[in-house]
């Protein structure tokens, strides 16, 4: 039995920047322990297994996401990179949304002249207390903080502290916040702010652009800066950029895409 299997740079425009996942597309149901196997084998931050649905007539797919240690309720940048792959392979689907059914609910992905937008449902922020030991695993102090879940946000005095950040990744994964992270406004007129995102308990020490964390940030943003449409950046080495607004409890995430190889899987 032979899969389809592609690799695609997320929130870039251009390969070998922005976000790399791994996207299986699947023609029947696979065991869970042979899809973590294969996505520690990709060693990529997440691969997405695409399952068409039974009564999805082209449009309804199923869709899960497995660091290479764990699986995970929801990811962004792989689903940004399923829905490129979709898009590119069926054109005709460009049209109306594609709707993925997901452990966080159904998500969809729209086709927006050349680049994806998804939809995505907003994290609420709630106020954190601020633990005097975050400075030392953190590597600034933060000037303010909340958190959705296990998303756990940090606000840093400028842009510069999110950019010189070198956290204690061996003191993260001892911790109470397994996603963490860590922003600030934007230090140029590009964009409304920045972020980073750290999560070693989930196998990845830093993320290089991770759309779920914006279903925080930009709620968290929205209300400090008084816009509902804003522009981000994600200051990881490789780097991305999203566009995001706010609906309501939906968060909507734009961002280009390039699929750099598509392989068969001979297993």
């Amino acid at each position: 039995m032979t899969f389809s299997l592609y690799q695609v740079d997320a929130f870039s425009g251009e390969p070998f920047a922005g976000n790399p996942a791994a996207v299986c597309l699947l023609d029947a149901p696979r065991p869970e322990r042979w899809m973590q196997a294969l996505a520690a084998e990709m060693n990529l931050s997440e691969t997405a297994f695409l399952l068409p649905e039974p009564e999805g007539k082209g449009k309804g797919w199923g869709l899960r996401w497995f660091t290479p240690t764990t699986e995970v309720d929801l990811c962004g940048h792989a689903t940004l990179a399923s829905a490129r792959v979709l898009f590119e392979l069926h054109p005709e689907m460009r049209s109306d949304p594609l709707s993925f059914q997901t452990r966080s609910g159904e998500l969809r992905a729209s086709w927006v002249a050349g680049a994806v937008e998804l939809d995505f449902p907003v994290k609420a922020p709630e106020p954190l207390e601020i633990e005097s030991e975050l400075s030392d695993i953190l590597g600034f102090q933060p000037v303010a903080a909340a958190y959705s879940g296990d998303y756990f946000l940090f606000e840093a005095p400028d842009a510069a502290a999110v950019r010189a950040a070198r956290p204690d990744f061996a003191a993260l994964t001892e911790s109470q916040t397994p996603e963490v992270i860590i922003t600030a406004p934007g230090d140029d007129e590009e964009f409304d702010f920045i972020s980073r995102f750290f999560a070693p308990q989930l196998g990845i020490d830093e993320d290089p652009v991770t759309g779920s964390a914006h279903c925080l940030l930009t709620p968290y943003w929205s209300a400090k800066l008084g816009k509902l449409k804003m522009s981000a950046f994600q200051a990881s080495s490789r780097g991305g950029r999203l566009g995001v607004r706010l609906a309501g409890e939906r968060v909507f995430i734009t961002g280009e895409a390039a699929i750099v190889f598509r392989a068969e899987l001979l297993i």
